[in-house]
């Protein structure tokens, strides 16, 4: 149990590592040298570069260094530490690659592939359990206030704001509407690296031939199924109700199956996008 628990702990640092590297590259590479604010922490970090020359990636260190320790406060040592290496690895890498300069200077691609290329980042970062600091701790304590919101969601409205504050000091609107566009970029990537491999189909399916259906599904599509009992309001017949949720890979086939047994059958489907329990989500795993 110790060696798999050490073992977990060097997979979410290697993790963290490349997370922070992609996310080095997507400011550096492309938003940076652009005059794209991605907002948060980099954001004004970017601000404070063009008023006094600081270095982006020096700015975010220092940036971060209060509200660690809010962090250290709220949510204890085990997470500060992963915290302060992914947050001083990012300001590392941010610095390391501004010397490469721009990889394109067109505004539309840089704000496409930077928000897309540094969203992968952080949320690699956040799936090791950790933060890159800034507003990632923020959204993290809002997080725990308001579940119901997904995290990409608080990103994008902090993001807007900074962006929107950057008007100030780049005072080009044009530009600021690029910055705009990778922070909605990087929101919706935010969340499908998130939660996307977590995303599946939630499937109800009623028919007169349930027995043989939910027999295929579990034989050739290996997709756990449970019966529901049913009555129809007109009929006043009972029915076996089939629930089942399945990767949406899979899903396609279950409609095969369902129009092979039974052309009649009444199908729902819908998207289920946080699952919890065997071959998902842990139930026990804090909700990121």
């Amino acid at each position: 149990m110790e060696k798999k628990t050490v073992k977990k702990r060097l997979m979410d640092y290697l993790m963290i590592t490349v997370g922070t590297v992609i996310y080095g590259i997507g400011v550096s590479l492309f938003l940076d040298p652009n005059n794209l604010a991605p907002g948060g922490v980099t954001g004004i970090a970017m601000i404070l570069n063009r008023l006094t020359g600081l270095p982006t990636g020096t700015g975010i260190l220092l940036i971060n260094i209060p509200i660690l320790a809010v962090g250290l406060w709220k949510f204890g040592l085990r997470f500060l530490l992963s915290t302060l290496y992914a947050t001083f690895l990012s300001s590392l890498f941010t610095n390391f690659f501004a010397r490469f300069g721009a990889v394109t200077t067109d505004p539309l691609l840089a704000a496409l592939a930077g928000g897309a290329v540094m969203a992968v980042g952080l949320a690699l970062v956040f799936r090791a359990g950790a933060t890159t600091g800034g507003t990632d701790i923020i959204v993290k304590l809002l997080r725990q206030r308001y579940r119901h919101l997904k995290t990409g969601r608080l990103f994008f409205l902090l993001d807007i704001l900074i962006v929107a504050a950057s008007l100030l000091v780049f005072d080009d609107i044009d530009t600021i509407l690029y910055a705009m566009l990778g922070v909605v970029v990087s929101s919706i990537m935010f969340d499908a690296v998130l939660y996307g491999f977590d995303e599946a189909k939630l499937v109800y399916i009623i028919s007169d031939h349930s027995d043989a259906i939910a027999q295929r599904i579990m034989d050739e599509l290996e997709a756990g199924v449970t019966f529901l009992k049913g009555k129809g309001a007109y009929s006043n017949n009972p029915k076996d109700v089939i629930l089942c949720v399945m990767r949406n890979t899979i899903a396609p086939k279950a409609e095969e199956i369902v129009k092979q047994e039974d052309p009649l059958a009444f199908m729902i489907i819908s998207s289920a996008t946080e699952i919890y329990g065997e071959g998902y989500k842990n139930i026990f795993s804090e909700k990121l």
